[in-house]
């Protein structure tokens, strides 16, 4: 590989870029190479995975309100790559550097930007989240804030570090919320790259048992497959029965909902024993339940988590060294940016772990 300043000089003015039209296609265009301004930085991207919203709120139609509005930019809110270019005013990243991006970009003042949480800035002016309202990470290259951005160590794979962009950072804030030990029985509804990155991080922090339910046996197979559930069940009408025997006729001490489903939600709260706990990750749909007897007499609490902090990203990513976990090991698939459209309806079909587009790599390979 040519070195970085060569890399630079020999960059094409134009670029390829996939757009998300809404009617379950993707459109690849030749776009103009972007240059970094005042606290900016060019980043070619090494890895741009896919995730659940994209298909929900934006792949089959444009659905998406408020901070899921998409605006007809270059896809993508799960990148990562290198930096190729700096531009005036940069005081932590230059060229070379390896980093995740942070997939939305706020204003920095207020108080949700000010502890770390862009995801809920408040100047409407000025939220810009990448691949909805921004360029996003499907593209050769990426324009992006320097306050946006987490250092990727030489130990992670930029596969991993596409990972913690989104999925696995917003496990990880969830799971902290509701606390995870060794004596705790886990239920994850939902085995899908969300529900797989819940299964993988509670591993590791040290969970007594971990069950999971999905409605696709591929899923169920690779949770399995991974070790990233003892217990991998068949969605259906019997859940709330086999979670209770699994677990004494207690239930679990802590659930993570990644379905979105109502039947599944209602599992996750039945099946959690007294005093647990449960935390809603899944966006979209709804859930009934009876408050006195499913929550208030339990003395239950209900968590809602969306996303997490910069602060808590970078946490997270020295984690994921010390105890050499690679998000990079759900990625099912692999697609060149020119084979993104199938990489979106593989994704949109469900019968796959995590899809990983690589726009440098023109065969989808590893870094």
């Amino acid at each position: 590989m040519a070195p970085l300043n060569e890399r630079i000089l020999g960059m094409s003015k134009t670029m390829m870029a996939a757009f998300l039209p809404g009617n379950s296609t993707v459109e690849l265009r030749r776009v103009s190479v972007p240059r970094p301004g005042h606290g900016e930085v060019l980043i070619e991207v090494k890895a741009s995975t896919i995730c659940g919203s994209d298909i929900r709120a934006i792949y089959h139609e444009h659905l998406g309100k408020g901070p899921e509005g998409y605006q007809g930019v270059i896809a993508g809110h799960e990148p990562c790559g290198q930096i190729v270019e700096s531009g005036p005013g940069c005081r932590r990243f230059k060229e070379g550097d390896r980093v995740i991006v942070y997939h939305i970009s706020g204003c920095g003042i207020c108080n949700d930007c000010r502890r770390g949480y862009m995801i809920s800035c408040t100047a409407a002016d000025y939220r810009r989240a990448y691949g909805w309202q921004r360029d996003g990470g499907m593209a050769e290259y990426l324009l992006a804030e320097e306050k946006d951005l987490i250092p990727l160590p030489d130990q992670l794979t930029y596969m991993d570090g596409a990972q913690v962009a989104c999925g696995f950072g917003t496990v990880y804030e969830a799971l902290e919320k509701i606390g995870i030990c060794g004596n705790d029985a886990v239920l994850i509804m939902g085995l899908g790259p969300v529900g797989l990155a819940a299964g993988a991080l509670c591993r590791k922090l040290g969970a007594e048992k971990i069950i999971g339910i999905d409605i696709s046996a591929e899923r169920r197979d690779l949770a399995l497959g991974l070790s990233l559930c003892d217990f991998a069940l068949a969605a259906g009408p019997d859940n709330l029965s086999e979670v209770r025997q699994l677990t004494g006729g207690n239930g679990v001490e802590r659930a993570v909902d990644c379905s979105a489903n109502a039947e599944a939600r209602a599992v996750a709260i039945r099946a959690t024993r007294k005093w647990g706990k449960i935390v809603m990750v899944g966006e979209g749909g709804t859930v009934t339940f009876n408050p006195s007897p499913d929550i208030i007499h339990d003395q239950k609490t209900i968590f809602g988590s969306w996303v997490t902090s910069t602060w808590l990203m970078e946490e997270l990513v020295e984690r994921l060294v010390r105890w050499n976990l690679h998000p990079e090991d759900i990625v099912t698939h692999r697609f060149s940016l020119d084979r993104a459209g199938e990489a979106y309806r593989l994704m949109a079909s469900g019968r796959c772990g995590k899809v990983a587009v690589c726009p440098s790599d023109s065969r989808g390979a590893r870094d």
